[in-house]
């Protein structure tokens, strides 16, 4: 762990936290390239998007989405803008908390690498772990795209805003976002010192420092360096190792030089590091279900036979006896050169970066405390060098962007997984003398070699033309080629060291290979595409503006590296090791007001995403031998409203309302994977009718047709809320605020499992946050906080483990937390 990093992190951020005034009255104003926006214009001013009621009239929130600085009001799409102020005050310092903000985006996460990232409802596969598939949300860090999701459970690191852009956004961004992107400005350096500081303290031994400090080295380098770290004991008790689990151990670090040779050039040259070493990541048992296997391979029986007993039923007394090593390794780091030259007729840039990923879990896989899976171990490595250029022209009536975009990337994966002495009793049928074996799979071993080399190379372009003052059209298109090259390999011996393999007839070595067999494929999927999409944007008055759009774009076919069924022969089925590109049609309108002389601000969204061949998991019913895999679903349409409100009727007083309504459902997917209940006995034959769910011993549907039913992962409704009131008054001799804010968040229930399970539906749940404190017009921040008021028994996820046992295991959220934050600049 991290800790002996974070004690004086937290430190010498309290140090500067609790600065005198003096140094603070100090403080220079900023320009509008020094708060964060590296597109902001000098003379033009400054942002301010704070959540702080200081100004009496609604301020002016600028933002990057189109690869130039406008308002949010301007822009033609769909955007939640999240602010510097609001991140630290609603404790958002990573993805997963940013959902609480932004109804539209979901974040799921049962380890860092087994992450998604969806915006309505549509992005990543839910609770799929491949590597050989795109993601349909694109992560963009001072325009650096993050491939991995994993970059997601990471803290914010010296954050100034982040865009949440909802729906297509290919034509402006290189790499395919069809679902959309989270577009995270970090602040620049400046040629007036700054320093920044915040500490944090809280329940379960909560820590948390962040510190920055910019300003100039010469007159034409200026330097900013960054540091966060967070810890946290976990949620869960562990009685097996008699260890709390799911901790947060987090500690990050961002330098970056700014050079700028002549008024028309500037270099910014960034490097990070990132890591995470938490003992993580655990699950707590929720219940059991009945499945179509016979009663005695069950889980009731299975545990009975083994005189096992989990140590609660309550999911919620957050206690568990996993006996396997946890681990959650995670270190994310790179570099990045961003060029721009003013030419005078357009700006150029160029973006060269190189990103590196390293993953070392280890995972308890059969979820109990019994030795059935003994190792479970998928170590990663991965590099990735990404290169864009990007020309853009401001008008007088024509404004446009080109750009070219290459990605290559490489991963490397060394999987292990053993099997342990009481996986014979409870993974073989228990007629089988075998299963009274112990030796049969104890020492059970896969190893697995997994590759990856993955290029995208595309050319893109969107032009806005104003037809008239008050009607412009926006076409866009991106012409994109992607390749990639994959090998899957499992060699399968078992505890005698003798390879386990399809030749042999050794009724043994039948069994072993049931459990983890041995497989050998490489898969190759290359695709030219071409995506585009137009806007119109018409202007009602100064204050409402109204969009439509209609989006053509495509997510570039994937491959399977978790590997594939085998035929009766044993022989990988590679018709199915790769799936085929996504083929999206996206229909949207908005109308964006603002009213009462600025101070309010609606917006409204409504939108229709239709999509042919959506990648969708399949998973596998065997105990061990596949965790899941893409298959293509024929066709899949999200659909909703959105609203964005916020009212500043004055400086005293802010209040916000964001809301979604998502209908995210399989429009025809007529062979999909059963779910548990309809899973597990044998499959039915020519003229046999499936036995109703949860039958015992019964006959299975070979697949089932779930169209009609919901996306996983998706609510209904998703809704936050809050606001903020201040009273001014003068403390220890500062004049300042006392201010009290309130943060809320509603997500109506969700599926958790690819198809909907009776067993696996999270109900719905509101998290309600707090926080109280005082700040001084210098600069100094102190609250109290607490979030999860309610103390709100809510699970994240629910899992079913392979085998179709009946067991249901779950993520339990956050309980309550309190603390204590302070926050300085100067």
């Amino acid at each position: 762990m991290h800790s002996k990093m974070i004690a004086p992190l937290l430190a010498a951020a309290s140090l500067l936290a609790f600065t005198p005034g003096t140094a603070v009255a100090q403080a220079q104003p900023q320009s509008p390239a020094q708060a964060g926006d590296p597109g902001w214009e000098s003379g033009e001013a400054p942002p301010s998007v704070g959540t702080g009621a200081r100004d009496a009239e609604q301020p002016a929130i600028f933002v990057t989405a189109r690869r130039r600085q406008e308002t949010a009001q301007q822009v033609p799409l769909a955007i939640s803008v999240v602010d510097a102020d609001k991140i630290d005050n609603t404790g958002a310092f990573n993805v997963g908390r940013l959902q609480q903000l932004v109804p539209s985006l979901t974040f799921y996460s049962s380890n860092p690498r087994n992450s998604a990232v969806n915006i309505r409802g549509i992005g990543v596969p839910f609770g799929l772990t491949n590597d050989g598939f795109d993601q349909g949300v694109g992560i963009y860090v001072d325009d650096v795209y993050y491939n991995r999701v994993a970059s997601a459970t990471f803290d914010f690191l010296d954050v100034a805003q982040i865009e949440v852009l909802r729906g297509p956004q290919g034509t402006l961004y290189g790499k395919n976002t069809t679902a959309g992107a989270v577009n995270i400005t970090t602040r620049q350096p400046t040629f007036d010192f700054e320093a920044r500081a915040e500490a944090s303290v809280g329940n379960y031994g909560f820590a948390q420092g962040k510190t920055s400090i910019s300003g100039p080295i010469t007159d034409t380098i200026a330097a900013r360096v960054a540091f966060s770290g967070t810890g946290r004991r976990g949620t869960i008790r562990n009685v097996a190792t008699n260890e709390w689990i799911n901790e947060q151990d987090n500690f990050g670090i961002r330098g970056q030089i700014l050079w700028e040779p002549a008024d028309s050039v500037d270099v910014t040259l960034t490097a990070d590091y990132s890591t995470q070493d938490p003992a993580c990541c655990g699950t707590v048992f929720v219940r059991t279900g009945a499945t179509q296997r016979a009663l005695n391979r069950q889980y009731a029986a299975l545990a009975a036979a083994q005189n096992y007993q989990v140590p609660d039923t309550d999911a919620f007394a957050r206690r568990t006896d996993i006996d396997a090593n946890l681990n959650a390794g995670n270190t994310i780091a790179g570099a990045s050169a961003r060029v721009r030259w003013d030419t005078g007729w357009g700006e150029l840039t160029s973006i060269t970066a190189w990103r590196y990923w390293d993953w070392l879990p280890e995972n308890d896989r059969d979820f109990t405390g019994l030795p059935i899976t003994s190792i479970s171990q998928n170590p990663s490595q991965q590099n990735q060098w990404t290169q864009e250029f990007r020309f853009n022209h401001d008008g007088d009536r024509v404004d446009f962007l080109v750009g070219a975009f290459g990605f290559y990337q490489e991963v490397r994966t060394q999987g292990l997984q053993a099997q342990g002495r009481a996986a014979s009793a409870w993974l073989l049928a228990p007629t089988s003398a075998l299963s009274r074996d112990p030796s049969v799979l104890d020492g059970l071993t896969a190893r697995n070699d997994i590759r990856l080399d993955n290029l995208s190379l595309a050319l893109f372009g969107q032009l806005s033309f104003d037809i008239t003052d008050s009607l412009s059209i926006q076409p866009g298109v991106r012409l994109n080629y992607d390749r990639k090259d994959g090998l899957y390999n499992s060699v399968v011996t078992n505890g005698t060291g003798q390879l386990v393999t399809f030749a042999s007839t050794d009724p043994r070595i039948v069994a072993q290979r049931g459990v983890l067999a041995p497989q050998f494929f490489e898969p190759q999927f290359d695709d030219w595409n071409v995506s585009y999409d137009v806007t119109l944007a018409y202007e009602i008055t100064p204050d409402i503006n109204s969009y439509a759009t209609y989006a053509r774009t495509f997510k570039p076919g994937g491959i399977n590296l978790n590997g594939v069924p085998n035929d009766a022969a044993g022989n990988p089925v590679l018709e199915v090791g790769t799936v085929d590109p996504e083929r999206v049609s996206h229909y949207e309108v908005g109308l964006k007001s603002q009213f009462l002389d600025g101070s309010a601000t609606v917006n409204l969204a409504a939108f229709r995403t239709d999509i042919r061949d959506y990648q969708a998991q399949v998973v596998n019913g065997q105990t061990g031998v596949l965790r899941g895999y893409l298959a293509n679903a024929e066709a899949v349409r999200t659909q909703g409203i959105e609203l964005d409100a916020s009212l500043r009727p004055s400086a005293r007083f802010n209040t916000y309302v964001s809301g979604a309504f998502t209908d995210a459902t399989y429009r025809s997917f007529a062979d999909a994977p059963c779910p548990p209940e309809l899973s597990g006995g044998t499959t039915v034959g020519a003229g046999q009718t499936a036995s109703p769910a949860g039958t015992p011993g019964g006959l299975s549907p070979a697949n089932c047709d779930i169209s009609g039913q919901r996306l996983p992962g998706v609510s209904r409704w998703a809704v936050s809320f809050g606001a903020e009131g201040n009273v001014p008054v003068t403390l220890a001799g500062r004049d300042g605020q006392l201010y009290l804010g309130y943060d809320g968040s509603y997500r109506s229930r969700f599926s958790s499992n690819p198809t909907p399970s009776a067993y696996t539906w999270i109900d719905e749940f509101q998290l309600h946050n707090l926080r109280a404190g005082f700040r001084t017009d210098a600069g100094i921040n102190a609250f109290l906080w607490v979030r999860n008021l309610a103390d709100e028994d809510y699970f994240e996820q629910l899992q079913v483990p392979s085998g179709n046992t009946g067991l249901i295991v779950g993520n339990p959220g956050d309980p309550r937390t309190w603390g204590f934050t302070v926050q300085s600049q100067f």
